[in-house]
């Protein structure tokens, strides 16, 4: 069986790590290079780290920054924010980046697709962020504003179909507040698609990840928790381990 993966999660504005809460208030807590060799020195399975404002603001990737990090972080780094092109990916991979997330340039061109094709399904993350909008579950982008015209269990299926190598599953309605995950909508997921799934958005203590987990998400991304409280992710493995679950430790 493989390991299922615990993945600190790092939203920032360029440099400046931001937190907010349901995709709303973003607010300045730090400095994202600073946060990524802390987990870096835990020694997390991966790392994704996500420019919440590169796609607002008409921003590419960071690459200096990446470059930075991959120079001092030796973990798997994923990045994500203000991709719009194939040659972002393979600029982004070239600067020390072994997957991309890619959001809202999913809904404007067929570039999954392509992705899939030219750096392999394996460097392919589908960033995924939904609401529920008159009692269904939409797809957004742009930070959760922009609501799509898919909805949710239609677009992961596209995404698979296209060749994403797997899914980041994000309630918006939930990030940041540690309130615990969408389990049903987990579970509905995991039961339509066959490439791995992690569930972001809500996580508040071990247990949250634990209940993800049981209800079939692949990995359990966090970041408020991680960053907040005493928990760290060393602390969720072994605690996920006494309950059953293959991890790394």
């Amino acid at each position: 069986m493989l390991a299922k993966r615990i993945i600190p999660t790092i939203l920032c504005r360029g440099r400046t790590l931001v937190k907010g809460m349901a995709f709303d208030s973003w607010r300045a807590v730090g400095i994202a290079m600073q946060a990524a060799k802390i987990h870096s020195m835990r020694g997390v399975d991966e790392l994704v780290l996500l420019d919440i404002g590169a796609t607002e603001e008409g921003r590419g990737p960071d690459l200096r920054m990446v470059e930075q990090l991959s120079e001092t972080c030796f973990m798997p780094l994923a990045v994500g924010g203000g991709i719009t092109k194939v040659q972002d990916v393979k600029d982004l991979l070239m600067a020390g980046a072994d997957k991309v997330v890619i959001g809202a340039a999913a809904h404007q061109t067929n570039l999954i697709a392509e992705l899939a094709s030219t750096v392999g399904c394996q460097a392919v993350v589908a960033a995924v962020d939904y609401r529920m909008f008159e009692g269904v579950k939409w797809v957004y982008t742009h930070g959760a504003k922009r609501k799509t015209g898919w909805s949710l269990y239609d677009w992961v299926r596209q995404l698979e179909k296209a060749g994403a190598g797997e899914i980041i599953l994000t309630d918006a309605d939930r990030e940041g507040v540690m309130e615990g995950y969408d389990i049903n909508t987990i579970k509905n997921v995991a039961g339509i698609v066959n490439i791995p799934m992690i569930a972001h958005g809500g996580a508040g203590d071990y247990e949250d990840m634990l209940s993800a987990i049981k209800a079939g998400a692949d990995g359990v991304a966090a970041g408020s928790v991680f960053q907040f409280t005493d928990a760290t992710p060393r602390g969720a493995a072994q605690y996920l381990a006494e309950r059953g679950i293959t991890v790394r430790i």
